[in-house]
């Protein structure tokens, strides 16, 4: 039974992979959809990609100030899933800064805690937030200590804020390698390999698609009963580990 259908439903990071695709699979089931980013040209491409039940909202999620006056211009909403990602944070701890990890921080964690924050006054009291993290937060993969850092601080939200704000729920996807944009900061040869190497690690023998963890997501929004639940949805990822 869809559960969703007309609810208004904001996602920050929409404009592209995850939260693309899941705006793609809400609209198929009815609801009105407000994708954000801090890209204008990615937002209007995407907007016009999703068509009619779809409008965006260009702000950058990270900024307190541009967050709070978007929110207040969008207005009340349903639900709210937070895709946001960063891109500081990866590689051995040997080499990894402080600065390089304060970066990721201030760009995937801060951003989903702030958002929180601020939506709260505009989300429905019987509504719901949904967070992306990363299957590092879970796994055991060389090279990751910082994003696992960083993705288990967003995941340690769920269960008190679960409590705290019921009946509002608050539950998150943990992805493992999916095909998205965040994997472009590599160039073609090298991406291919390494997907080709994780699909060989991993137990279902495929990275994921972004519209694998949509399926987790949308599950997560019209499931009123589940509440302060992390959803794994890295194909066995965790169960073997894969060196970055």
């Amino acid at each position: 039974m869809n559960k969703t259908n007309k609810s208004r439903i904001l996602i920050a990071g929409g404009s592209s992979g995850i939260g693309l695709a899941t705006a793609r699979v809400l609209i198929e089931h009815g609801c009105e959809v407000i994708i954000s980013g801090r890209s204008a040209s990615k937002l209007k491409s995407a907007q016009q990609a999703l068509g009619a039940n779809a409008a965006s909202s260009c702000f950058d999620a990270s900024d307190a100030s541009e967050r709070k006056s978007a929110l207040s211009k969008i207005g009340a909403v349903d639900h709210v899933v937070i895709a946001l990602s960063g891109g500081k944070g990866a590689g051995p701890i040997s080499s990894l800064t402080p600065a390089d990890l304060e970066g990721g921080f201030h760009a995937k964690f801060f951003a989903h805690f702030g958002l929180t924050q601020d939506v709260l006054p505009h989300l429905s009291d019987t509504g719901s937030i949904t967070y992306v993290s990363a299957i590092s937060a879970r796994a055991a993969n060389p090279g990751t200590s910082g994003l696992s850092a960083i993705n288990a601080a967003i995941e340690g939200l769920v269960r008190p804020l679960a409590v705290e704000l019921r009946p509002r729920r608050f539950n998150a996807v943990s992805p493992g390698v999916i095909d998205t944009p965040w994997w472009d900061k590599l160039d073609e040869a090298a991406k291919r390999a390494a997907f080709t190497r994780f699909a060989a690690s991993t137990p279902v023998g495929r990275v994921g698609q972004a519209s694998d963890v949509a399926q987790a997501i949308v599950f997560l929004i019209e499931c009123t009963f589940m509440t302060g639940s992390v959803i794994e949805c890295d194909g066995g990822l965790r169960l073997v580990g894969a060196a970055l």
